[in-house]
């Protein structure tokens, strides 16, 4: 069974032991946002140049050192990403920014705008590649409600989590698509024809308050055509009710009631959860005192959150070769699947005797 998305094609491209990378493929725009970053260097340049946002939860090396493999392959491309991260991350990209010369930079170079995230605004910092990305503040806004970023097909709320630090945790969730209740549609007195394929294109084109259109009237004497001023408040009286497709994704956090709350105002019910568990239950101790999480926790934020499927991710290195004792401790409640990964996903490290004979000095 896959999650029913219509926009959004999620890719996992790390193993249960790897650092955390969830790529979201947008598949009407064939674009894609990326939700943290840490090693990345087994991503393919068209894959990192599909990258229209980036997601940090938090500047730990896991979840941001991928950031210069990602300036690496994308500084020559004339557009601007979207960066979204806890307060003082503007900082933490423009030291590394600032490690390197940049005296080649070339007029079509791209530009990242970097987005410091609070509890009520957003601060922006730009770093213009024409520029040396020299880091130039480019204001800041009130946050409207948890939305972060949104475009014609989803948006991307966020909130704080606590790991002894601010994490950002993030929803994905799709945009309803058009739908029409036929009962609905019979109670209004209206039939169906060409209308409602130029009632879905206004909604598409998000145009529906843009004004009216004629629309097909049943009535005594048969058909006729009534002139409806406002698109909006039609589809309102005849959509189909539906629940949109959502992703939500969770790393480093603390078992805290807080914590708890905070999740369950963000992800309950989500289509798709990908969350950490780091240590198996016999560590409770070490996950506390470390603010992560262990398969008791899981299992309680799983019967909290209700989610249809969850996907398991940054299971402590020190249980390698014993994943398995993981899958065996998670007891989702009914209703929710669990998704499983295999340990390692990215290449393992080169040794001497993977060279040729050629690039060792010896041909």
């Amino acid at each position: 069974m896959s999650p029913p998305f219509n926009v959004c094609e999620p890719l996992f491209y790390s193993g249960l032991m790897d650092d955390p990378l969830l790529l979201v493929r947008m598949r009407p725009l064939g674009r894609a946002l990326l939700l943290d970053c840490g090693q990345i260097q087994h991503l393919a340049k068209r894959v990192l140049r599909s990258i229209d946002a980036v997601f940090i939860s938090h500047a730990h090396m896991d979840h941001f050192m991928g950031v210069d493999t990602l300036v690496r392959h994308v500084l020559v491309s004339p557009r601007t990403i979207d960066l979204y991260g806890p307060p003082g991350i503007a900082e933490r990209f423009a030291n590394k920014l600032g490690a390197y010369e940049w005296n080649l930079a070339e007029d079509f170079w791209c530009t990242f705008r970097v987005h410091e995230v609070g509890e009520e605004r957003l601060r922006t910092v730009e770093f213009a590649g024409p520029e040396g990305f020299v880091g130039r503040y480019a204001g800041e806004r009130a946050r409207e409600g948890r939305t972060l970023y949104a475009n014609p097909y989803l948006r991307v709320d966020g909130v704080f989590c606590d790991h002894k630090i601010p994490v950002l945790v993030y929803r994905i969730t799709e945009r309803a698509g058009f739908a029409v209740d036929e009962t609905r549609l019979a109670t209004a007195g209206l039939l169906p024809g060409p209308w409602i394929r130029e009632l879905k294109r206004l909604f598409f084109a998000g145009n529906l308050n843009a004004g009216g259109l004629r629309v097909a009237h049943r009535s005594d004497g048969g058909v006729v055509e009534v002139w409806e001023p406002e698109a909006a408040a039609l589809y309102e009286k005849i959509r189909a009710t539906q629940r949109p497709a959502s992703i939500g994704y969770f790393s480093d956090i603390g078992m805290t009631p807080e914590n708890r709350r905070r999740l369950k105002e963000l992800l309950h019910e989500v289509t798709l959860l990908i969350g950490e568990c780091t240590f198996l239950a016999q560590d409770e101790a070490r996950a506390r005192a470390a603010y992560h999480l262990c398969s008791t926790d899981v299992n309680a934020l799983l019967d909290e959150l209700r989610p249809a499927w969850f996907l398991p991710m940054h299971l402590s290195k020190s249980y390698l070769g014993q994943s398995e004792r993981l899958f065996r401790e998670l007891e989702p409640p009914p209703g929710t699947t669990i998704l499983r990964l295999p340990e390692r996903l990215t290449p393992r490290p080169l040794i001497p005797a993977d060279l040729p004979l050629a690039a060792r000095g010896r041909g």
